[in-house]
């Protein structure tokens, strides 16, 4: 894919980029797509897979209690449990406000591994990484920002997150659906977006302006960006999921240049 290629103009040092089909079908790929990078916030929705295996391994419920009086797991994979950004701390009731927070994915997966009894790094090992040989993807530490992978790892799992395996396609569905429709919020870098809407563990773009994601993408794109200058997003009415990371943070250089690399992908497409 010609259209890959734009990394190359991107002011990063290191870069690289992949399309796939939900077969598995690789379209293409451009730069070192075996070096590792830090995912930042692309740690998300790994984690939020693994939380969907506890849920369907019968280790948690989506709907029993979980992080500050009155908010469960949903909430906190929704970014809807009144948690801080980065704080453990209570700023609005359970389901009021979209308030994203690193802080709420700290919870769910100090949640998921008292309820498994095994350590969430390694919950996550098991549930999603080893089963899809994710075998260059590792989380040290929070389960919001801490995971380091590659673009060879991320296409197995956008693979997977279009064609399910591990998981009942229904709750996948469920997961890329929008979770308390209509909530207002701020989507980090990108400023205040009403309605701001996420499913369980991806964000949704919907109509968001400004977007991460091409102005051509269709509404029903779901996926991540990380402040380390990485992003998954997954396009079903494309039919295709498009990974990119980086080696330099998020910044007005990113916000530039993500949405006509997208435009560009989605054009050589159709």
């Amino acid at each position: 894919m010609e259209s890959l290629r734009i990394i190359d103009t991107w002011p990063v040092t290191t870069a690289a980029a992949a399309v796939v089909r939900a077969d598995g079908t690789v379209l293409g790929t451009h730069g070192p797509v075996g070096h590792r990078f830090p995912l930042a916030s692309v740690t998300k929705p790994l984690a939020a897979y693994a939380a969907l295996v506890a849920y369907e391994e019968g280790a948690v419920e989506l709907d029993e209690p979980a992080g500050p009086e009155g908010s469960t797991v949903r909430h906190l994979l929704a970014h809807t449990s009144g948690l801080a950004f980065d704080e453990h701390r209570v700023t609005a009731p359970p389901g009021n406000r979209r308030l994203y927070s690193n802080a709420g994915f700290e919870v769910l997966g100090d949640h998921i591994a008292k309820a498994s009894g095994i350590p969430f790094a390694e919950y996550l090992r098991q549930a999603v990484l080893e089963p899809l040989s994710m075998t260059s993807t590792t989380l040290d530490g929070s389960p919001a920002r801490d995971g380091v992978s590659t673009v060879d790892d991320l296409v197995r799992f956008a693979a997977e997150v279009q064609a399910p395996r591990l998981l009942d396609p229904r709750t996948v569905l469920e997961a890329q659906s929008v979770v308390h429709p209509g909530l207002k919020g701020v989507l980090p870098g990108y400023g205040h977006q009403s309605p701001n809407d996420w499913g369980l563990g991806f964000e949704i773009r919907d109509s968001k302006s400004p977007h991460w994601t091409g102005a051509s993408s269709s509404p029903a794109t779901f996926g991540h960006f990380g402040q380390s200058g990485t992003f998954l997003w997954i396009d079903p009415v494309a039919g295709v999921a498009c990974v990119a990371l980086t080696d330099r943070a998020f910044g007005p250089w990113a916000a530039e240049a993500w949405t006509p690399f997208t435009d560009a992908v989605l054009a050589e497409l159709s």
